[in-house]
């Protein structure tokens, strides 16, 4: 990722310090390899680079040093290498693609494109120029999986160095990370990247939240690690009078992941049981469950914490056996059980397939965490949206979580609350499409039900069936999604068209325009003059209510219509005066007098990203676009419409936020008075105690505020109040 530069000419110590270092790294771990490529890569970026500075002030240069040095703790090949020194020359230098194929050869020359963002072309607004570089970047990892690899340590090494930059640049690089990057390093089985970047984005994106936690962390800090000392201890001593030959490390829990359990559940630091863990790693599977039996017969294991993931990886291949026991004094801690060979593919994922073997790759083709990129890249190139094709990105890089089985015992992982219908699509696209029905372990259920662990599923099917739109809001898999939308959105243009035609003919004869006079090629010209490829395209939008059939005669035979007084059909235009249910804060771009209202579903605030749906009747529904609900809308892309924020008004938005508290005296008293503070107003006010957790209530209540600012403002504050265990907004 490049940042602003600026011409002025650094001293070069430092920089060819870190080169040093870097080729000492390097000489250590190949000693007989001739690293005269690397250095004339080295000297190509220097000079490219040399009247650059970064954004902190130190040379350029010093980043994709520090890029390179972390590939090479990865022990990646010299492709790689060499790649991550002259990252960023295509992109910020003069130096051309051509140049670094002739000097270094076609395979450093294809990673440097992979890893080169596309021209910020003045047609592409922030998210498409974000979606077409994720395609890019998508395509290129197909070919060579090094290219993310060059991404995630460019990424990583921005994400160390962020604070350098602007609030604004720190959040929007935070947050990318967060949603993709961290993600993919996870679906590559890179848990140590992986790890990094997600604890540096949360530092960014949650400041306030991740200071608080890490306060709490740190007050304990000094017992925990007393604790885990005794604890580690107390284990190699067990597993060593077996002749079990262990190593052993103790570790207290990431803070992103203590903060994702922590708001995940709603619950306080104290009751995290994993916070503390201790991982043991040994010389064979063998000793990996005999390891799992000794600690059980000296500590209480923890009733449905114990998994396996050495007889059932995961996805990403990671294997390890976890549990939970109780240690000494009452506190729970988790162990992780692995050999050394997982560990290192614990760690460094797809990466550790390099370990400097020259000449290839990575990974073989079947390698599973290819077949996923290869399946991603396959239903990315049928996205036309780039918002929805960043949006299901974010949902297919979602970690599993749920291992089903077919009858025949083969083992389907999917996401949390997936649905029989997922599990279908997983088997076939036919199987998906002609589910009518499903058995979890022998008993028909909903196919909104929700699968869970070791569910053994049979999908009823049934030929010629359809899937319904209803599925949208069921499903969680892209391919379930993307698979359901294609269908439907064949079906739904194939009506538009069909009502589209018909509505043309029965205008037609109203108007007195002989439609069998009008040729072939004057449809098409009016169709080219509205945007549609072809007269079919021009029929269906027609059919969606996007244009009027009396403009589009009009068009055709001027001589026999009369232009209309409007140029374009609208839906209802906004009324106005009493009773006026047109939204006034809200207006589709370009255009003033048009019906357009906030969805329910979502209840979009001023400040937050949004996006139109014409409906069919009833104007523009406004959602929100973080909304679960567009991406089931968005499956016709025809009917999207750019939407955008009115005038600068003072009126307020009702929010719904719910606080899931410690259940104390005065709690409400200190809530009530943060909402003063901040000047927000109540407009209801709901308290009562959690079931769930005895100790716990729920405060839901409605207020009022000027814009998304002011409500991030009032979450911060109330969770400020000590006792308060989450805030979320909800629908």
């Amino acid at each position: 990722m490049s940042t602003d530069v600026a011409p002025v000419v650094p001293a070069p110590g430092l920089v060819e310090q870190l080169y040093a270092e870097l080729e000492q790294k390097i000489r250590a771990l190949r000693p007989k390899d001739d690293l005269a490529p690397l250095e004339k890569a080295y000297r190509m970026a220097a000079e490219a680079h040399k009247d650059q500075l970064r954004q902190s002030g130190e040379p350029y240069m010093i980043h994709p040093l520090h890029v390179t040095l972390i590939l090479a703790d990865m022990q990646m090949d010299m492709v790689a290498l060499i790649t991550g020194l002259l990252h960023d020359t295509v992109e910020d230098t003069s130096l051309s693609l051509e140049q670094i194929k002739k000097e270094f050869g076609p395979e450093v020359a294809a990673c440097v494109d992979g890893v080169t963002k596309l021209s910020k072309l003045k047609l592409y607004s922030r998210e498409e120029r974000q979606a077409e570089n994720v395609r890019k970047m998508l395509l290129a990892m197909v070919d060579d999986i090094r290219v993310i690899i060059v991404k995630l340590a460019d990424r990583l090494h921005n994400m160390r160095t962020l604070g350098a930059l602007p609030p604004e640049r720190q959040l929007r690089i935070s947050q990318e990370t967060a949603e993709i990057y961290a993600p993919i390093a996870h679906r590559l089985g890179m848990g140590k990247v992986r790890g990094e970047l997600e604890d540096l984005s949360f530092r960014y994106l949650e400041p306030e939240a991740w200071a608080d936690l890490m306060r709490e962390i740190e007050s304990q800090r000094v017992q925990n690690e007393e604790y885990l000392t005794k604890m580690r201890h107390d284990v190699e001593i067990n597993l060593r009078r077996e002749n079990i030959p262990v190593r052993v490390e103790a570790r207290i829990k990431r803070p992103y992941s203590v903060f994702q359990k922590m708001k995940r559940q709603k619950i306080s630091l104290d009751q995290v049981y994993d916070l503390l863990a201790l991982r043991i790693v040994t010389d064979s599977v063998k000793n990996c469950y005999a390891a799992l039996g000794v600690i059980h017969n000296e500590w209480h294991p923890i009733p449905g914490r114990i998994k396996d993931f050495i007889a059932i990886p995961r996805p990403n291949l990671y294997q390890s056996l976890h549990t939970s026991v109780i240690g000494a004094g009452g506190r729970s801690f988790e162990i992780q059980i692995r050999t050394e060979e997982m560990h290192r593919l614990a760690e460094e994922g797809i990466a550790a397939h390099w370990k400097y073997k020259e000449g290839r790759k990575g990974p073989g083709a079947d390698d599973q965490r290819i077949n996923w990129l290869r399946q991603l890249v396959e239903w990315q190139q049928e996205m036309r949206d780039p918002g929805e094709f960043i949006s299901t990105l974010k949902v297919d890089l979602y970690p599993e979580e749920v291992y089903t089985f077919t009858p025949m015992g083969k083992v389907i992982p999917l996401p949390r609350e997936a649905t029989p219908i997922d599990f279908a699509y997983a088997i076939h696209s036919d199987v998906g499409t002609t589910c009518v029905g499903a058995k979890v372990n022998g008993r028909i259920v909903p196919l909104k039900y929700n699968l869970k662990n070791g569910d053994v599923v049979e999908i009823l099917t049934q030929t010629g069936h359809l899937p319904s739109k209803d599925w949208l809001g069921m499903v969680k898999t892209p391919r379930a999604r993307n698979k359901i939308k294609h269908l439907i959105n064949a079906t739904e243009h194939a009506k538009a068209i069909e009502i589209g035609q018909k509505y043309l003919e029965r205008e037609a004869r109203r108007l007195g325009v002989q439609l069998a006079k009008i040729t072939k090629a004057d449809l098409e010209r009016v169709a080219g003059e509205y945007g549609c490829g072809k007269t079919e395209d021009l029929h269906a939008a027609l059919g969606y209510g996007k244009f009027s059939a009396r403009q589009v005669l009009q068009k055709l035979a001027p001589d026999t219509v009369e232009a209309p007084a409007v140029e374009a059909l609208k839906p209802t235009p906004a009324p106005s005066g009493p009773g006026d249910s047109g939204d006034l804060v809200i207006k589709v771009k370009g255009v003033d007098d048009l019906l357009v209202y906030r969805a329910k579903c979502c209840n979009p605030i001023r400040g937050e990203g949004i996006v139109g749906y014409v409906t069919r009747g009833k104007g523009i529904a406004v959602h929100s676009k973080n909304c679960a609900n567009v991406q089931n809308l968005m499956y016709e892309v025809e009917r999207k419409i750019d939407v955008e924020w009115a005038r600068a008004v003072t009126e307020t938005f009702p929010v719904r936020v719910v606080v899931h508290t410690d259940d104390r005296p005065g709690m409400l008293n200190q809530l009530t008075s943060v909402l003063f503070a901040e000047q927000s107003n109540i407009r209801s006010l709901e308290a009562s105690s959690d079931d769930k957790r005895g100790d716990g209530a729920i405060i839901d209540m409605t207020v009022e505020v000027r814009d998304k600012k002011q409500l991030e403002r009032v979450a911060a504050a109330i969770r400020r109040i000590s006792g308060v265990r989450d805030v979320e907004r909800t629908e």
